[in-house]
């Protein structure tokens, strides 16, 4: 066993002590961190609770309300419809979790983890499609003990040629709207300018070749996504000035070829969402479309990095699983799976926010 392992199992066989966690609370050297280890853990059991305010929050258009000038609580309960007392104590549970802050005159006005939200709007998308999530997981043992396809996650990402048109735009439409600060990162971490045509592999309706193409105006693009998807990405994007420059193709990208020739593949966001058998699959499929000398680009929210444990193992590890496929790898998984498809050359790119994405490039 290790120095680290023996320190730790010696620490924290301290810290469940319930004699010394209440002597730390009194030694004026210990109370503080003792009491930050107590809100933390206390965050921990009530997380949930605050999930459901933020997404009062939301749902109720609070901080759209506050975005301009303060409120009051009847004021906000007219525009809400909630009863007054409802919403002082929606307003007092937002302030006190930074979405609000409570001002010298009694009113509430915009928070900093509320100005922070409104300054990405996609995360609102996220919050309100979280419900689905929630009743998922509402019996999470029962959920880990059998993964069943019969989930409300993976109703909602039916990534099937026979998905329905309806099913098709919804998911499609949340990926869009989650896609603007991924396409961010990854246009800043690598230079596009020397490739010549962009395939964008389960690109759903174009919104990361939309944002490669504004920022790039000689590429070409190509989209591939399943046959529903390609038809709402086909008429999204004719009515846009980049569409001389797309071509559209509907592809299963798990079981029909992909089109050749590109000299940049990139799966944005594709392959946490698929198990190691059909990763495996796609990445040899890939491989052989790539024009010579070509390079794959991946990029996703990964696991195993500094800062971003709990967004990977906790969030996505139960997210997935709800899902009924997937897995949060590490970047060293993720090499494995590259090397074993034929990628020879595979490199970490640096990413602005790594919580929020890292990649991959292989060639």
């Amino acid at each position: 066993m290790s120095l680290a392992d023996q320190f730790a199992d010696w620490r924290n066989g301290l810290i469940s002590n319930s004699d010394f966690q209440s002597w730390a609370v009194r030694n004026p050297f210990t109370r503080g961190v003792a009491r930050q280890k107590t809100k933390a853990t206390f965050d921990l059991v009530a997380g949930f609770v605050y999930s459901q305010v933020l997404s009062a929050a939301v749902e109720s258009g609070l901080l759209e309300a506050v975005r301009t000038a303060p409120i009051t609580a009847p004021d906000f309960a007219v525009r809400s419809g909630l009863p007054e007392d409802g919403a002082l104590r929606l307003l007092r549970a937002a302030a006190a979790l930074d979405l609000l802050r409570v001002r010298a005159d009694g009113r509430f006005s915009l928070g900093e983890a509320g100005a922070a939200l409104l300054g990405n709007p996609a995360v609102f998308a996220m919050i309100r499609h979280h419900k689905a999530f929630y009743r998922d997981i509402a019996d999470p043992i029962a959920l880990l003990r059998a993964r069943t396809p019969e989930t409300e996650l993976s109703r909602f990402w039916a990534y099937t040629a026979s998905a329905s048109d309806t099913d098709a735009a919804a998911y499609s439409a949340l990926m869009a709207e989650t896609q603007a600060l991924i396409a961010q990162n990854v246009l800043a971490a690598y230079d596009f300018r020397r490739h010549l045509t962009v395939m964008d592999v389960g690109g759903g309706i174009g919104a990361f070749l939309t944002a490669v193409g504004t920022a790039h105006h000689n590429l070409n693009l190509v989209l591939v996504d399943l046959p529903p998807v390609a038809k709402l990405a086909e008429t999204k994007l004719s009515a846009t000035p980049l569409w001389p420059r797309f071509r559209i193709e509907p592809r299963d990208m798990l079981n029909d070829p992909l089109p050749q020739g590109a000299d940049l593949i990139t799966l944005i966001r594709v392959v946490h969402d698929h198990d190691d058998g059909p990763v495996r699959q796609l990445l040899a499929s890939v491989r052989k479309a790539l024009a010579p000398g070509g390079k794959l680009l991946i990029a996703e929210p990964m696991a195993g990095i500094p800062g971003a444990e709990a967004m990977a193992d906790a969030y996505f590890g139960f997210y997935l699983w709800a899902m009924g496929r997937g897995v949060p790898r590490r970047p060293e998984d993720l090499q494995k799976l590259l090397q074993d498809a034929g990628f020879q050359h595979i490199r970490r790119l640096n990413t602005a926010q790594p919580l929020l994405v890292s990649a991959i490039i292989a060639s």
